[in-house]
């Protein structure tokens, strides 16, 4: 749990940079899949010093991953946006209004009645199945990239968030069923891959364009609910005995909690001043 809350650290202060590089970058074609997008934030130094932290973070996840429930760590690193809201409010002198700081204590509150409840991790392996399932899931997040971009604003941010937010879920769950990276036969190795790129690079464009509230919601729910839901059916997670209903109340929680911080997927307008 320790490596949880460290990755959603990493992730939060990560978010902060990126989202600073990707508004200060020029737009592209508006288009939901934008490469070109990612290669003018990356000449920046706060994108570049976001990707070691983002790197950082993923170590971390992949630690936790392999000890404790996957839903678990996914309501951490939901939480990363309370620490995004605690970075802006020091480093960019964002006001968070009293909703938001107690949002930001409910998100605590919630990872608490988690860390109390979770149990060990579920010892299922996963089916061929599940795997070839996850690289087909991967490869649709791409598509449907490629589909929001002619979508109008406000829907076009929260498909992509939502796309991006399964990216990363993905990810949760191949990180899950991977024995080792030398094992080029499994579909979860690829899938691991093309859905961490994937959510990535639609991140990106979702921080560029629209409703940053609504690309950010929608990143929240594609990386809890759905791999909370593998690995309690198909991985065996479980809770604590006697102890189920905390962790669904914690569950809903801090995600609800991290929900009502979903404007600061990235940082306020003042903050995203060009970088020179």
């Amino acid at each position: 749990m320790i490596c949880a809350l460290g990755a959603a650290v990493c992730f939060g202060t990560a978010s902060v940079l990126q989202a600073v590089a990707a508004r200060a970058a020029e737009p592209g074609t508006g288009s939901g899949v934008d490469p070109a997008l990612l290669l003018r934030a990356v000449r920046q130094w706060r994108y570049i010093a976001g990707l070691g932290l983002d790197a950082v973070g993923f170590v971390l996840q992949i630690i936790a991953l392999r000890h404790i429930p996957i839903y678990a760590v996914g309501a951490a690193l939901a939480a990363s946006l309370a620490v995004t809201a605690v970075v802006a409010a020091r480093l960019l002198k964002v006001r968070l209004s009293r909703t938001e700081w107690g949002a930001v204590a409910v998100v605590c509150a919630g990872l608490l009645m988690l860390g109390l409840a979770s149990g060990a991790e579920g010892t299922g392996t996963g089916s061929l199945a599940l795997k070839l399932g996850l690289l087909v899931v991967a490869g649709l997040i791409l598509l449907v990239g490629v589909v929001a971009g002619r979508l109008p604003d406000g829907p076009r941010a929260l498909v992509l968030g939502l796309a991006s937010g399964t990216g990363f879920g993905v990810v949760e769950v191949a990180v899950r069923l991977i024995d080792s990276v030398r094992d080029l036969g499994n579909p979860a190795l690829y899938a691991l891959l093309l859905g961490g790129g994937a959510g990535f690079l639609l991140l990106t464009s979702a921080l560029a364009r629209g409703s940053v509230t609504a690309a950010t919601a929608g990143l929240v729910l594609g990386e809890t609910i759905g791999p909370a839901v593998i690995g309690v059916v198909w991985l065996g997670d479980r809770t604590r005995e006697g102890l189920t209903w905390l962790a669904v109340l914690g569950f809903t929680v801090a995600v609800a909690g991290a929900l009502a911080l979903a404007r600061f997927g990235e940082p306020p307008e003042p903050a995203a001043a060009p970088v020179r």
